[in-house]
């Protein structure tokens, strides 16, 4: 059987985490959150917003792309492509405010794996697409409402 392209294989698989025993969407979705962490220590909160932004556009086209290409050798939507959770991750974590973002980041950390998990409000459907677009799709969305949710609970609480 051959084997998947490199390229392909570090970007579906979200550098590794993918293969993760228990739990590689919950790997993928934690590394993001520690690379937003490592970056929003270091950044304006204007900053953190927008690179989080091009990495949302970079990691979506790239995850479309790589995803498609790995259903190809490892079948239909496969455990260990993570990029997806990454990106969904980045999507919820846009509505946290990078002065305090120990305890909203998990929150949107864990309201992104409620719907990347329970797909509720049309997430499922989104996986219906072809390729990889239905497997980044279902994030995005299941990221939007979890970022949503926190907006919500930010406003309230502020």
């Amino acid at each position: 059987m051959p084997k998947i392209p490199f390229f392909h294989q570090l970007i579906s698989t979200g550098f590794g985490s993918g293969y993760c025993p228990a739990g590689p969407g919950t790997a993928g979705a934690a590394l993001a959150l520690l690379l937003w962490w490592g970056y929003a220590a270091f950044l304006s909160s204007s900053s953190t917003f927008l690179l989080t932004v091009v990495l949302i556009a970079v990691f979506t086209v790239l995850g479309v792309w790589s995803s498609t290409v790995a259903e190809h050798y490892w079948g239909s939507d496969p455990k260990r492509v993570v990029v997806d959770e990454m990106v969904g991750t980045w999507v919820a974590l846009l509505a946290v405010p990078s002065d305090s973002h120990w305890g909203y980041s998990f929150a949107a950390f864990a309201l992104f794996r409620f719907f990347d998990i329970a797909k509720p409000l049309g997430v499922r459907q989104m996986e219906r697409l072809k390729g990889g677009y239905g497997i980044m799709a279902d994030d995005l969305l299941a990221g939007f409402y979890s970022c949503l949710i926190l907006l919500f609970i930010i406003q309230c609480c502020a």
